[in-house]
C-alpha cells in the first residue's frame, strides 16, 4: 500500500450509485453474508474474512472502529457491536469524503435506510435513483395491458421530480441484449397483457424492459444500466455491456447519458463503449471492494481507453457500512497509483494528474446529473 498523493486523499468525491445501509446490529453470519455476492455463505466450508474483502476489512476497516490493522475477526466484530449499528455507519459513512450519495432505493427497502435517513447518518446531501422495474411492478397491481403503458409514464415523470436519474436492472431479468428499436405501443400492449395474464410480479420480458428504457430517455434524466458482475440472478454471459451496442446507437442522439455500472470482468470492453459513443459513461463500483487490495489493477484497466471525462466513481454498498469506505479507499488507491505512474513515467504532468481525479472523481457525475434541479 503506497502513500496516497495529497491531491487525491483530499479529493472530494460523489458516490454515483449506491444503496442504504443497515442500522441494526448484526450476528456474524450475516455480516459475512454481507461481504459477498451469493446467496448463501453457509455451504463455503470457510469464511469470507478468508478473502480478499474479508482482509480488506480487518486492514482497512479496523483503524475507524479504533482497532489495529488486522485486528481479528473477533476483536473487529466485537467492537462493532459494542458501538452499534448507527456509530459504525456514521464512523464509516463520513470517513470517506463523499459530497454526494446517489442512492438506488429499489433494491430490499424494508430493510436499509431511506434516502433522508442515511443522508442525517453521513452528514452531507443524498438523492434519489429511481428503479424502472420497482415502478412498473408498483403501477402494473392496478393497471391493464391497455393503460399500463400511460399509466407507467405517467407515475415516471412524477418520481422525476425528485429524482437525479434512473436505473435499469434488465441485466438481472433478460439480459443485455436489448433490440435498438423503441417498440411500438401496440407491441407495449401485447406485452403487458402477457405479464398481466400471467399474474405480473417480477417483470422480465425484453420488450418491456427496452420501453421502460425508453420512457426514462424521454425525461431527460440519465439512465443507469447494471452490468457485468452481480448475485447468482445474473447468467453472466449475457451481461456483457456490447450486448447493449445497438441501442446504444439507436440513443446515441438524444443527448442523454447512460451510465454502464459495475462492467466486471467486462470493464475493458465498458471503456471501449465510452470511448466511442459520446453519451457512454462508465465506473467499477461493486468490484472495488470485492477485490480488495488488487482493485487498483482494475481501475487502470478500464481507464487505459475510457476517456478521463468518462469515467465516474461508484461503490455500490448495500447494507454493510464497511463497504462506502472499503470502496472509497480503494479508489483513491487505485486512482492514486494510476496517476503516480503516470507522473514517474513523464505521461502527464501534475496540472494533468490534478484535473483527471477531479473528473472522475466529482466533476463528471455533478456535470452528468445536475442535481440542482432536483
Amino acid at each position: 500500500m503506497t502513500d496516497l498523493l495529497p491531491f487525491v486523499a483530499d479529493l472530494p468525491l460523489v458516490d454515483h450509485h449506491c444503496h442504504g445501509v443497515v442500522t441494526r446490529d448484526v450476528a456474524r453470519a450475516d455480516f459475512e453474508a454481507m461481504l459477498t455476492e451469493a446467496d448463501t455463505t453457509s455451504s463455503l466450508g470457510t469464511s469470507l474474512f478468508d478473502s480478499l474483502i474479508g482482509l480488506a476489512v480487518r486492514a482497512r476497516c479496523a483503524p475507524v472502529l479504533d482497532l489495529p490493522e488486522h485486528a481479528s475477526a473477533e476483536s473487529y466484530l466485537d467492537r462493532r457491536a459494542e458501538l452499534g449499528a448507527a456509530e459504525v455507519a456514521r464512523r464509516f459513512l463520513r470517513a470517506t469524503g463523499t459530497t454526494d450519495f446517489l442512492l438506488d432505493g429499489g433494491f430490499r427497502p424494508d430493510a436499509l435506510t431511506t434516502t433522508g435517513e442515511f443522508a442525517e447518518l453521513a452528514g452531507t446531501r443524498a438523492h434519489d435513483v429511481v428503479r424502472l422495474e420497482q415502478v412498473a411492478e408498483h403501477v402494473s397491481r392496478g393497471s391493464t395491458a391497455q393503460g399500463f403503458a400511460a399509466a407507467f409514464a405517467d407515475e415516471l415523470g412524477k418520481r422525476a421530480e425528485t429524482a437525479v436519474g434512473f436505473k435499469s436492472i434488465a441485466a438481472y431479468r433478460v439480459g443485455l441484449g436489448l433490440a435498438g428499436e423503441r417498440p411500438s405501443a401496440a407491441e407495449v400492449e401485447a406485452a403487458a397483457g402477457r405479464w398481466l395474464g400471467a399474474g405480473g410480479g417480477r417483470l422480465a420480458d425484453e420488450v418491456l424492459h427496452r420501453f421502460l428504457v425508453f420512457t426514462g430517455l424521454d425525461l431527460g434524466l440519465p439512465v443507469q444500466f447494471h452490468v457485468g458482475y452481480g448475485d447468482s440472478d445474473v447468467d453472466l454471459h449475457r451481461c456483457d455491456p456490447l450486448h447493449l451496442t445497438g441501442l446504444l446507437r439507436a440513443t446515441r442522439d438524444r443527448g442523454v447519458p447512460i451510465l454502464l455500472l459495475h462492467n466486471y470482468p467486462f470493464h475493458r470492453n465498458a471503456a471501449y463503449l465510452a470511448q466511442v459513443f459520446e453519451h457512454v459513461f462508465v465506473d467499477v463500483g461493486l468490484a472495488t471492494h470485492n477485490a480488495g487490495f488488487r482493485a487498483p489493477a482494475i481501475l487502470a484497466e478500464l481507464l487505459e481507453i475510457a476517456p478521463f471525462g468518462k469515467v465516474l466513481f461508484s461503490t455500490d454498498a448495500f447494507g454493510l457500512a464497511e463497504l462506502y469506505h472499503l470502496g472509497t479507499a480503494l479508489f483513491r488507491q487505485g486512482l492514486s497509483d494510476f496517476v503516480r505512474a503516470g507522473l514517474d513515467a513523464g505521461a502527464m504532468s501534475e496540472v494533468d494528474a490534478v484535473r483527471l481525479c477531479a473528473l472522475v472523481g466529482h466533476e463528471n457525475a455533478k456535470r452528468i446529473y445536475r442535481w440542482e434541479r432536483a
